[in-house]
């Protein structure tokens, strides 16, 4: 095998008719991210020479959830005509070059690393001409059986559609994961037939026409065969995504992260959460990352975002696509969405909607306020209830507040205007023009009492309410 790792084929061209969906199985996610994609990123963090995936007719959304990885090559198997006619397909892409292939399957997530390595460094000692990844099951309904002569030298693998009574009660199977030197892979291939009951080219029967020309095969065993649970139903979904969420709770905390009831959370297997950092139940935290001593506190959902250190989550606070500086304070049942950003010792209160807006260092809207479209300065106060007025009805425009401005209660800015330096703007305002620094800025109706009006009315009222 080349010391750059072998090329990866990863098949995605299922419909995954069992999850009763008119998405691709693929598609469907276990915390947080697409089955595919985690597959993905697996291909992608092992030594490889190529990774590529093999897609049917509903490629779009495929194609979509891989963005990330610009190095993925498409190729496109339609009809889908099973898995030896999905690596067939490939063919064309490996005519000039070397090395082995490994070949994945696209909703096979569960899968750490150190097995993958360790079954690729298996295949290379033993220099076989094929290797596939086994389990052993209590219950094997569904996998293709491996089969083993008199002396435990494999033979092949029997899928259970076609398999006989006694080779059903084999309990070693099949993973779906497959290792090949690429000359023999694909010569067998050109041979393989669809004598079954599927009327589909098996990937599978490359190995028993290997066997025929005396060449080397071996099943890896695994040692935990959760590791390698395919999905066909949404039940099997849970279970595998269950298994992900104990796995990755379970490292985090052995770094030195408090999880307040694990089983209610939910964190991406490639969030950066980094020690000391507490976490309460019902979280859900996607593609973030998380610095030192920060506590988020239940119900948080924290999605794309960078949360520096010693932050402080309230509860049911809702982050997506925001920046968080360290030591800053969030809600609780506040809401930061996409492009928000906070500097350091930033305090967003109860109720508080951020959006597309830039808060400087000190600055504070402790409660029930939208701010969007907006660059706030230092050490600014907005006061309870205030509103940036940002869009016309056709376009978005920005409010700047800058430096040391004090905001008072039930304010609004009709944007675009500019607060300067050291403003104070009274209670009750709308601005819809600029505020020169150090002015005071009011915009309401003078208050103006009627002497003892209250009480005539209260008495005219009275005498109605007799007759």
């Amino acid at each position: 095998m080349a010391v750059s790792g072998p090329h990866i084929i990863i098949m995605a061209a299922g419909k995954g008719k069992r999850m009763q969906s008119q998405q691709p199985k693929v598609l469907h996610e276990v915390l947080c991210r697409p089955l595919i994609e985690h597959v993905v990123h697996m291909a992608c963090s092992i030594p490889h020479q190529s990774v590529s995936v093999v897609v049917g007719a509903q490629d779009e959304g495929i194609r979509h959830a891989c963005k990330a990885y610009p190095e993925v090559q498409f190729i496109r198997q339609d009809p889908p005509l099973g898995t030896g006619h999905a690596v067939l397909c490939a063919k064309d892409l490996f005519k000039d070059r070397s090395g082995d292939v490994l070949v994945l399957n696209g909703d096979v997530v569960g899968l750490s690393r150190e097995t993958l390595e360790g079954f690729i460094q298996s295949h290379s000692r033993g220099s076989y001409s094929a290797s596939v990844l086994s389990m052993k099951l209590e219950n094997p309904t569904g996998y293709g059986r491996i089969l083993r002569d008199g002396s435990q030298k494999m033979q092949g693998i029997r899928e259970e559609k076609d398999a006989s009574e006694s080779e059903r009660k084999v309990r070693e199977v099949n993973c779906g994961i497959y290792l090949f030197a690429k000359t023999p892979l694909f010569e067998c291939l050109g041979s393989v037939q669809q004598k079954n009951s599927q009327k589909e080219y098996y990937l599978t029967d490359v190995l028993g026409l290997l066997v025929d020309k005396n060449q080397k095969i071996e099943a890896h065993p695994i040692s935990d065969s959760r590791e390698a649970l395919g999905i066909n139903d949404r039940k099997e979904l849970y279970e595998v995504e269950k298994f992900l969420q104990q796995r990755v709770n379970d490292a985090l905390m052995r770094k030195g992260v408090t999880l307040r009831h694990p089983e209610t959370i939910f964190i991406d297997p490639y969030a950066e959460i980094a020690t000391d950092v507490e976490i309460e139940g019902n979280c859900v935290i996607a593609r973030s990352e998380i610095g030192t001593g920060t506590r988020v506190e239940s119900g948080c959902r924290v999605l794309g975002s960078r949360i520096g250190q010693n932050v402080h989550l309230k509860q049911g606070s809702y982050l997506e696509q925001s920046e968080v500086g360290e030591g800053s304070v969030v809600g609780p049942y506040a809401h930061l969405r996409p492009a928000s950003k906070l500097g350091k010792n930033v305090k967003i209160g109860n109720f508080v909607e951020v959006k597309k807006a830039e808060m400087g260092e000190g600055s504070k809207a402790s409660h029930l306020s939208y701010i969007g479209d907006a660059i706030i300065g230092k050490n600014v106060n907005l006061g309870c209830g205030f509103i940036t007025c940002n869009y016309d009805g056709k376009n978005k425009h920005q409010t700047t507040i800058e430096d040391d401005v004090f905001v008072g209660s039930d304010s609004q800015t009709v944007a675009p205007l500019r607060v300067g330096k050291g403003a104070y703007v009274a209670s009750g305002t709308t601005l819809t023009k600029d505020v020169p620094p150090g002015d005071l800025a009011i915009a309401r109706t003078r208050q103006e009492n009627k002497k003892g009006f209250a009480q005539k009315l209260q008495s005219k009222l009275q005498s109605k309410k007799g007759n």
